[in-house]
């Protein structure tokens, strides 16, 4: 895998010229290839205008730099997509400065550790909000717009979480993410005769900034390499995959290469979730 700031070898091919894209959780919680952070790059040197929000100003910083040298066309809003006034007041400015929306791509989310029982109702209804009802929010302003223009692309991202047992207990996680999938199931589905696809992308046990930020603490005493030894013990491939490879697979299902394609997943776990042991 590549490191650095560069995109591990991507081919810079135009698949989006012309198209302009809103992506949430284009910041990151520290440095790293984040998913929203490395679609943000891609999306912008595959020709697409970003629009960029992140809840926080100063986790945009370096993605801002990155799209800075890259030469890309973008505007960052502040939004907190758990909000709809927030989520229509930036879609109503993206409009206002772009004239348009073709593609929708949702990276806001997070895990809190706990099961059933001990998990409190409080922390169960923040993440089912931070997780699900985020992606609900954007959609429902942004699909009447993609269905006025004549089409669009959404892909939202789930989680391996949503789909089976990762390694701990994250009951709120793992329903918000099941949630998206079936969200973007049934929205896919109701919204094509209108030329709107969408599907999900379910990112397996990633390597991105969050694992030295949040997930060491929960996980592990803080541990960063005693985590990561864990995370890559499940990947049958012998490397730990990277936000380049959540948005190199989100990048597929928003361009017109997909175009036949819609309701459904792609999986980039490194052959994760087809373990049975």
């Amino acid at each position: 895998m590549a490191t650095g700031n560069h995109l591990g070898g991507s081919i810079v091919t135009g698949r989006l010229a012309g198209k302009v894209a809103i992506i949430t959780g284009a910041g990151s919680v520290g440095p790293g290839w984040g998913n929203g952070r490395a679609a943000a790059l891609l999306f912008a040197r595959e020709g697409a205008a970003i629009v960029a929000t992140d809840i926080s100003p100063e986790a945009f910083q370096e993605t801002e730099a990155l799209l800075q040298e890259a030469g890309a066309d973008y505007w960052f809003q502040p939004c907190d997509v758990t909000n709809g006034d927030s989520v229509s007041a930036l879609v109503a400015g993206a409009i206002d400065r772009y004239g348009r929306l073709d593609v929708l791509l949702n990276n806001v989310g997070g895990s809190a550790r706990g099961g059933a029982v001990e998990m409190t109702e409080e922390l169960w209804l923040k993440q089912l909000n931070y997780n699900l009802t985020s992606v609900f929010l954007t959609c429902k302003h942004v699909l009447p717009l993609m269905k006025a223009t004549g089409g669009g692309s959404i892909v939202n991202t789930a989680s391996t979480s949503g789909i089976r047992w990762t390694g701990a207990a994250q009951v709120a996680y793992a329903a918000a993410k099941a949630g998206v999938i079936q969200f973007s199931r049934v929205t896919a589905v109701e919204y094509a005769p209108w030329n709107i696809r969408v599907n999900t992308v379910v990112p397996g046990q990633m390597h991105t900034p969050m694992v030295e930020a949040r997930l060491a603490g929960q996980r592990e005493g803080g541990d960063v390499a005693a985590l990561l030894a864990k995370r890559q013990s499940r990947i049958p491939l012998p490397f730990m995959g990277d936000g380049r490879d959540t948005a190199n697979a989100a990048l597929f299902l928003a361009s017109d290469d997909a175009r036949f394609v819609t309701g459904t997943e792609i999986i980039v776990d490194g052959g994760m979730s087809a373990r049975c042991d």
